[in-house]
């Protein structure tokens, strides 16, 4: 058996995991810290700290809800603006050949945190899925956390400043 070695993963593993809702905890959080790229009046940006591949973000509501029906007019154009946003600043500054655009709401339905509503963003190049998972059951994402971070964040200001 072949090893793959992601020590950036361990940060992750060993962890503590927060009591409070990792969303609520972004809202009060430092950007970099919380890896919130980009804050509107009532969504925001964050990199998703488990990614499916490197780029993925997720817009969500800065109040905690967990469906769609109970956000504001308000709150639901910011949020979609947002998710063209992201794909504008992934597009920009990580050249995909397209993207995954998702809400699963409820447990049931694949939601990983089903209290807090979050839209996926998920860049894909042709070719990104590999071997790997189907034979090795391994997802290898081929970028850190913290460069993808940098690179779309830069692109959000950039488009911001247009």
């Amino acid at each position: 058996m072949e090893r793959i070695f992601a020590p950036w993963r361990i940060r992750y593993v060993l962890a503590p995991k927060p009591k409070e809702c990792v969303f609520c905890s972004a809202v009060k959080g430092e950007d970099r810290e919380m890896l919130v790229v980009y804050r509107g009046e009532k969504s925001f940006v964050i990199m998703n700290r488990n990614p499916y591949n490197p780029g993925h973000v997720m817009v969500c509501p800065k109040r905690h809800v967990p469906s769609t029906e109970e956000l504001s007019d308000e709150e639901l154009l910011e949020m979609m603006k947002l998710v063209n946003m992201s794909i504008k600043a992934i597009r920009l500054s990580m050249n995909p050949d397209g993207f995954n655009l998702g809400v699963n709401l409820g447990k049931v339905a694949g939601a990983g945190i089903a209290e807090h509503l979050h839209f996926h963003v998920v860049p894909r190049w042709i070719g990104d899925t590999s071997f790997m998972p189907v034979l090795a059951d391994v997802q290898v994402v081929p970028e850190a956390l913290e460069e993808s971070y940098e690179k779309i964040r830069k692109a959000f200001g950039s488009i911001i400043e247009k």
